[in-house]
């Protein structure tokens, strides 16, 4: 008998996300065991309950998915997440892939194509849009080099770390026992390293150094 797969729906809209609860739970496959507006109820729920799949929109009013997807997956890594998007952007794929996605969605899509997304996860596979293939579209491993974050000092990764886990500036520096003002140097430093402009674009960068790291030693 298949298990019932446990699922998480994180969205701005609740009419929008009932809907989808409908949808996912009329095969008998799937059940919903929670809905969710904010990144802050996701991401403690996520950690909580550890579901089977969480579908969540790529955009919400606290900012993008992009800013809690490493959290939410380091704290349930057997967890699958779906991100639904506003359109049917490819571009989106690699990055949030590498955060831990298993799949990206754009909401114009009909119910039978999240169904087979959410399917083909169940059997093991990753789907890809078919046209994005025939536009030219192709998967590579990696798209980021992670060689900065190995000349990441110590403290330097600390401070990562706990910004990965969403702790604030504040807290690290209390941590550490260091001024406010010298986090921000630290993180100037840590842009630099990793080459990239944006806390976002750093979370990403270490979240996904974290992950291989995990496979590696697992």
């Amino acid at each position: 008998m298949m298990k019932v797969w446990r699922v998480v729906i994180v969205g701005c809209h609740p009419t929008s996300m009932l809907g989808t609860k409908l949808i996912l739970e009329e095969g008998g496959g799937l059940i919903v065991q929670g809905m969710y507006s904010t990144w802050s109820e996701a991401v403690r729920e996520v950690l909580e309950m550890k579901p089977d799949l969480v579908l969540a929109d790529y955009q919400m009013p606290e900012g993008n998915v992009e800013t809690v997807l490493p959290e939410m997956k380091n704290s349930s890594e057997h967890s699958h997440f779906i991100i639904m998007t506003e359109e049917d952007d490819k571009e989106l794929f690699q990055p949030l892939l590498e955060l831990g996605a298993s799949g990206v969605l754009s909401k114009g899509a009909s119910s039978n194509q999240l169904l087979l997304m959410i399917e083909s996860l169940r059997e093991g596979f990753l789907s890809v849009p078919l046209k994005w293939i025939q536009r030219g579209y192709r998967p590579v491993t990696s798209t980021r080099s992670l060689e900065g974050v190995m000349q990441l000092t110590q403290t330097e990764m600390f401070i990562m770390e706990r910004i990965v886990q969403g702790i604030t500036y504040d807290k690290i520096a209390l941590e550490i026992e260091v001024s406010r003002r010298s986090i921000d140097n630290y993180l100037r430093k840590i842009y630099v390293k990793l080459d990239v402009t944006t806390r976002a674009q750093a979370i990403e960068k270490y979240a996904l150094f974290s992950r291989q790291n995990k496979q590696i030693y697992a």
